[in-house]
């Protein structure tokens, strides 16, 4: 099966991990050997109550039994998909009541830059340095690190930067300004939280020029700060909001999400203004939908700052200089990059899963699922406490 993988899977790196999984449940995966991993990354923040959990995997069985595809997004009437819908209205504010359903994180940014132009008719798109919003080439347009984008260019013109948490950066939104797209918390920067106000700053400023700001809650989205979305505990609301990841439960999903009024501009002049075919898809909606009830329902929420108390009472190791991020989107800090990356090998050999973070390579990644057990916490703790430890001794 290695052979295979490296010989007929497109890679993303010259040196994937290459584990050979056999199954997942809960907060552990199991490879082809048998030997159990715990999970403290999630699927890179996706499965956000953990693997298989029993009431997306029974809404994925209901649905599949009724039908699968049936036609391209927005034509016929889909239960999943309109009951996903009007959930998350429900538990948004009141101006981000409509969405439109994708396939991944990176096509919501894309429908969103284009919402933005066609509503404002302007073109001039800002984003921060360090920013990442996905691979798609409108996606790496508002990317804030140039060494990725180099080889791919010419991008999509009229975007600019600006620094995250910078107040006089603000002055560059304008008259002339389509949107400000933002992370809510800055993901692969290294778990960079606003600060100072800076996001009333930035819908202050958004007001005044008629711009609209666009958060990008794909990876801090669906409880994984604490609450549902991050943008909740920096008293402002976007007028786009774009999601992925944690959505789907463990499946491909995005979307976005505006106002009423401005997302029916995607109907006419021109008709068709955005269209997909798999978006929506009722068996991926059908995920989506547990997965959210999952988490209105319980109080699952509440508990991921709890656990980010113990994470940070556990995490206390001369080696980690900080520990960034908020609920369970959290960074351990490293010295250097090396250490970071021999560390995460090391916990890798031991049972534990643990990641990088793509632009901080000082960083470890820990976004476990929400679902993970105090129990858990501290034996995945003591193992990174014993690799740290083993390396202080060297």
């Amino acid at each position: 099966m290695k052979n295979d993988f490296y010989k007929y899977q497109a890679q993303t790196t010259p040196h994937p991990l290459a584990l050979e999984i056999s199954h997942a449940s809960g907060s552990y995966i199991y490879d082809s050997s048998g030997k159990k991993h715990l999970d403290f990354v999630a699927g890179v923040s996706a499965c956000i109550l953990g693997h298989c959990h029993p009431r997306v995997v029974s809404a994925i069985k209901n649905q599949a039994e009724k039908y699968l595809h049936v036609m391209v997004y927005g034509e016929y009437i889909q239960e999943p998909a309109v009951e996903l819908a009007k959930l998350l209205a429900e538990n948004l504010p009141k101006n981000l009541n409509t969405t439109y359903l994708v396939n991944s994180g990176t096509e919501a940014v894309e429908g969103a830059l284009k919402l933005a132009r066609r509503a404002t008719g302007r073109s001039r798109i800002l984003y921060a340095n360090n920013a990442y919003h996905g691979n798609t080439m409108g996606s790496m347009s508002v990317m804030g690190y140039e060494e990725r984008k180099n080889a791919f260019k010419p991008l999509i013109p009229d975007c600019f930067p600006l620094n995250f948490n910078n107040e006089e950066d603000l002055q560059n939104i304008t008259s002339e300004t389509a949107a400000i797209i933002l992370e809510t918390i800055q993901g692969g920067a290294g778990f960079i939280q606003p600060e100072n106000d800076y996001l009333k700053m930035v819908r202050q400023r958004c007001d005044e020029t008629g711009t609209l700001l666009i958060l990008d809650e794909i990876q801090p989205g669906f409880g994984r700060t604490g609450k549902l979305f991050a943008f909740e505990h920096f008293g402002i609301v976007p007028d786009i909001l774009v999601m992925g990841k944690g959505m789907g439960g463990g499946l491909p999903i995005g979307a976005f999400t505006a106002s009423h009024e401005v997302m029916a501009l995607l109907q006419d002049n021109p008709k068709l203004g955005h269209i997909t075919t798999f978006g929506g898809n009722p068996v991926i909606a059908a995920a989506a939908l547990a997965t959210l009830q999952e988490l209105t329902e319980t109080d699952i929420i509440a508990q991921t700052l709890q656990k980010e108390i113990l994470f940070r009472k556990l995490l206390k190791h001369p080696m980690i200089k900080e520990v960034r991020g908020r609920g369970l989107m959290l960074a351990a800090i490293m010295e250097t990059p090396e250490i970071a990356s021999e560390v995460i090998l090391a916990c890798k050999d031991r049972g534990l899963i643990l990641f990088w973070l793509l632009f901080e390579g000082r960083a470890i990644r820990i976004t476990p699922p929400l679902t993970i057990s105090n129990d858990e916490i501290a034996k995945g703790c003591k193992t990174l406490q014993n690799v740290l430890n083993g390396f202080k001794s060297n």
